[in-house]
């Protein structure tokens, strides 16, 4: 069926039946765009701070949940949150649908960066509702850990944290991982990216570490690397800085002496690998 239509031109078109009915909706407001996901409505939660969301643009958060394959019924875990950044994501996009561990460093009762980490993670979770799911474990560096039940994670997701643990505390988070995964679980990671020219014995205290080696350490323990993304990386950054990692911003290391020029950098250039644990037969 053909329908005339006078514009306000004076001037007449034919619209096919699928293009009235079209028409039809649109002048009547009927047509709603697509809903937001749980996962962006936590990127645009009130609940985040306005310091926090300036630093989406280099994190990508959305981007990079997407590519390890996240989804709002997912258990997944969180190893060490520190301050939370990527927690205030994940607890929202999981509550009431899914499950987020948050596998910490435990509270020694001592006068420690640990405990105070934890001490400080634990009110921050407290501080609102939208953390009420989050369960806390304990996550010892370079001693076996349990992160959450064996086999029962569908993704375990690790933050810039690589390089706080040193080779031996890397492998021995990947082994906790892999048992804390169900077959065919994803094991996430983001870390600062070392230039293939840097050499890891040389710079381990500059926060940066070989992609390779973690490939490596991953392989190791029993992952496969399924992909990699540049979708966190950072062309500017050169990777050799008077401070380390923590010469760039959020840091700024360096007060400011040289500001200008770091902020032009931004944050460093970071590998994003999908590790998977094989779903045996």
């Amino acid at each position: 069926m053909l329908l005339t239509v006078k514009t306000t031109k004076n001037k007449f078109i034919s619209l096919c039946g699928a293009s009235i009915l079209s028409v039809s909706l649109l002048s009547a407001g009927m047509v709603n765009a697509v809903e937001p996901t749980k996962l962006e409505l936590a990127i645009a939660g009130e609940h985040r701070s306005d310091k926090n969301k300036a630093r989406d643009s280099f994190r990508h958060p959305k981007d990079t949940l997407v590519f390890f394959g996240f989804n709002s019924t997912m258990t997944v875990v969180e190893v060490t949150p520190g301050g939370g950044w990527y927690t205030e994501i994940l607890a929202p996009a999981l509550k009431g649908t899914g499950k987020l561990y948050g596998a910490h460093y435990p509270d020694t009762g001592e006068d420690n960066y640990y405990s105070n980490s934890r001490k400080s993670l634990e009110k921050k979770l407290s501080s609102h509702a939208v953390f009420s799911d989050v369960e806390l474990t304990d996550f010892i560096p370079r001693k076996e850990s349990v992160l959450a039940p064996k086999s029962s994670v569908d993704l375990v997701l690790t933050f810039r944290n690589l390089h706080n643990w040193g080779e031996d505390g890397m492998a021995q988070m990947f082994k906790d991982a892999f048992t804390a995964l169900k077959d065919g679980g994803v094991l996430g990671v983001v870390e600062h990216r070392m230039p293939a020219a840097q050499h890891w014995s040389m710079n381990k205290r500059s926060g940066y570490v070989p992609a390779a080696m973690v490939v490596k350490l991953a392989k190791e323990a029993g992952f496969v690397l399924a992909a990699s993304s540049e979708i966190n990386a950072n062309i500017k950054d050169g990777a050799n800085h008077p401070k380390g990692v923590w010469t760039l911003p959020p840091v700024l290391r360096l007060g400011e002496k040289d500001k200008d020029k770091y902020l032009a950098i931004g944050e460093s250039d970071r590998m994003t690998l999908k590790l998977v644990k094989p779903a045996f037969k």
